[in-house]
């Protein structure tokens, strides 16, 4: 118990020593509001930012979009979570994207946005990101700004290391950051941990037409915590690079037991060799139960299959698959430069950044220069690899992103900075502090084989002093700092949704040519759509009674509609008749225990409501449509069970006439 106090309050002591630091560099400074600085940010009313910025909502489990460089919020994506703004995961068209093999779970941890690329560029198309507590990966089509997709991850606790793709998108990646027993093998002593516990990096399949995933193969490695990747580019583009961490295998007070070793590991992966293992039918299939979610954006529906195996590689069976680089302890990324030569990897508890060299690497392999092997993979030599280390750069590097004109910025966690250094020379340049305990940083385009550069973003976790307080707990912030001149500038910082662990920027200009303005409504094939009034209908069968209901500035037809019990299942299924951009409708029932439901022009959405009491029950648009919105709504007459009421719909009819 003294070592682990010991530890403790050392990390204690350096952070507030970091945040003591900033907060005097702030006073002294004044950088975010240097009239230069304001300049820079301003985007005239009516303009546009230059770039779309996407930033991962952390326990929110959602996306959010800003604009760049002012720092204006546009959109909170939904993704993992319900979100009563536009009824994400309640409409009954939606419902299904939240479904897992655990049953409906509508909440989870986003971490790691990811933007789809060709040739190792940026290209719009679509996003990823990962749910870390219940393993999924969800794709995101950036032309609507919709989840389209959502993919379940077996045989993986804790879907951290991920969803980092391939030069071309051919996969997507994901890994686990507990490594657990295999699904196969459930009920398993915690004492058993070395011998039973294992990771599974999976890698997705993309379609690279329509994006669609699917689990091509799992690679069985050893039992570590695994952490972020990024694939190779150029000469090493047929490789992946993860970073692992707890390579003691430690299952209990990981805070003192997994910081052991000076070393931990960099997992190499030849995915093109993996890739190749399966189609010559190696591998085995092992029984495997996710979940598969589908949106149609033809019905405006989603469907949930349920898959049951998965293919498996065991990496012992096949030499020359990965290989373990020793790397300074606890790292928590790995990011590879531009050319794809040299990769990056940050030890949180190291005082040097190494930079490894991929030619060297290969070198290593040919000539076998291994320090031994782990549970028969081989070790390379760390200095066989490593091309030169960043000396005394700060304290706690975490990543690392690239300008492409040859220099590196790395985000120190504990001493709040971020440091600007030279890639073929590995001398540091600049350095400037954020506010406070940085985590990602994000270049635009930094990721890729041609970085848009112009910015860094910094993503901390600490606000203390920077806003308006607002009780217990303040918001997170990004911080846009200029990068264009030898020196970094602070230009902004902005509040955040959730906790933003990562974010992924890229030109406006690659997403708004292909942004839908609205759903044709001779393409909606949802089958309950009602694409003109004359449509508008009730019907019954049973205890389930079917609205079909139009939306149009400015009224729902039908309006008013009697002959509904008590105990009937009700499903109000409102098509939006607008053919033009951004007028959605909002329809809403007094009392309904679910949520608003949010159409967009051409779509159908359905709400289910179950009345429990009799009685006269108003509903209406939720979103301000036209100067006649109040006037948008109607009345649902509800009888007891059993009654005799007729079922009944009008619209423009005066009832107290008949």
């Amino acid at each position: 118990m003294k070592r682990i106090s010991q530890t403790t309050l050392l990390l204690a002591g350096l952070g507030a020593i970091a945040i003591a630091s900033g907060c005097k560099a702030g006073k002294t400074g004044q950088a975010a509001t240097d009239e230069d600085a304001a300049k820079k940010v301003y985007v005239a009313p009516g303009k546009h930012d230059e770039l779309y910025m996407f930033a991962s909502g952390g326990f929110s489990g959602q996306i959010a979009a800003y604009g760049i460089p002012s720092g204006r919020l546009l959109k909170v994506i939904p993704v993992f979570s319900q979100n009563p703004e536009n009824g994400y995961g309640y409409s009954e068209e939606t419902k299904p994207m939240l479904n897992t093999s655990h049953g409906f779970v509508p909440w989870d941890d986003t971490h790691h946005p990811e933007l789809s690329k060709t040739n190792g560029e940026d290209d719009g198309r679509w996003l990823f990101i990962n749910g870390n507590n219940t393993p999924r990966i969800a794709r995101l089509n950036l032309a609507t700004f919709k989840t389209e997709e959502i993919l379940e991850l077996p045989n993986v606790a804790g879907n951290h290391a991920s969803p980092f793709c391939t030069e071309n998108t051919e996969y997507i990646v994901g890994n686990t950051r507990f490594s657990v027993p295999l699904d196969g093998d459930k009920d398993v002593s915690i004492g058993d941990f070395k011998k039973k516990f294992k990771g599974a990096a999976t890698f997705i399949k993309v379609d690279k037409n329509t994006g669609r995933m699917n689990i091509a193969f799992q690679l069985i490695v050893p039992g570590f915590n695994y952490d972020l990747a990024h694939a190779g580019k150029g000469p090493s583009h047929d490789w992946i690079f993860f970073t692992c961490y707890n390579t003691e295998q430690a299952n209990t007070l990981l805070e003192v037991n997994a910081s052991q070793r000076d070393k931990d590991f960099i997992m190499a992966v030849n995915w093109k060799k993996a890739e190749e293992l399966v189609a010559q039918g190696k591998g085995h299939k092992a029984p495997a139960k996710y979940a598969h979610n589908l949106y149609n954006e033809r019905t405006h529906s989603a469907t949930s299959t349920m898959e049951n195996d998965v293919t498996m590689l065991d990496v012992k069976d096949y030499p020359g698959l990965i290989y373990y680089i020793p790397c300074p302890k606890s790292p928590h990324g790995v990011d590879v430069e531009p050319n794809g030569e040299y990769f990056v990897a940050s030890g949180k508890l190291a005082a040097v950044i190494p930079v490894f060299s991929f030619k060297k690497m290969l070198g290593a392999i040919d000539q076998k220069q291994f320090e031994g092997d782990f549970d028969g993979i081989p070790v390379l030599k760390y200095n066989t690899v490593l091309e030169g280390e960043v000396q005394k750069p700060g304290l706690g590097p975490l990543h690392t992103e690239f300008d492409g004109k040859g220099y590196a910025y790395t985000s120190m966690f504990v001493s709040s900075e971020i440091v600007k250094w030279k890639v073929d020379t590995r001398e540091i340049i600049d350095r400037i502090p954020t506010y406070y305990s940085i985590g990602h940083l994000s270049v635009p385009g930094g990721d890729s084989r041609h970085p848009y550069g112009k910015y860094v973003i910094a993503l901390n976790k600490i606000t203390k002093d920077r806003y308006l307080p607002t009780g217990p707990e303040l918001t997170q912030s990004a911080q846009l700092i200029d990068i264009t001149g030898n020196k970094m500038k602070l230009l902004l910082d902005f509040p955040t949704i959730g906790e933003p662990h990562y974010a992924q920027t890229i030109p406006a200009e690659k997403i708004e040519k292909n942004s839908v303005k609205f759903f044709k409504l001779e393409e909606n094939d949802n089958p309950y759509a009602a694409k003109s009034e004359k449509e508008a209908r009730v019907v019954r069968k049973g205890n389930r009674v079917d609205v079909y209901m139009t939306a149009i500035r400015s009224h729902l037809a039908p309006d008013n509609i009697e002959g509904i019990n008590q105990g009937d299942d009700v499903y109000v299924h409102v098509t939006n008749l607008e053919q033009d951009w951004d007028v959605p409708h909002g329809f809403a029932i007094k009392g309904s225990n679910n949520s608003e439901l949010l159409i967009m022009p051409g779509e159908t959405a359905t709400l289910k409501w179950a009345p429990d009491r009799t009685g006269i029950f108003p509903f209406y648009c939720t979103d301000f449509c036209s100067a006649l919105h109040q006037e948008m709504s109607g009345y649902f007459r509800v009888s007891p069970k059993g009654s005799n009421v007729p079922l009944t719909f009008h619209l423009g009819e005066n009832l107290a006439a008949r």
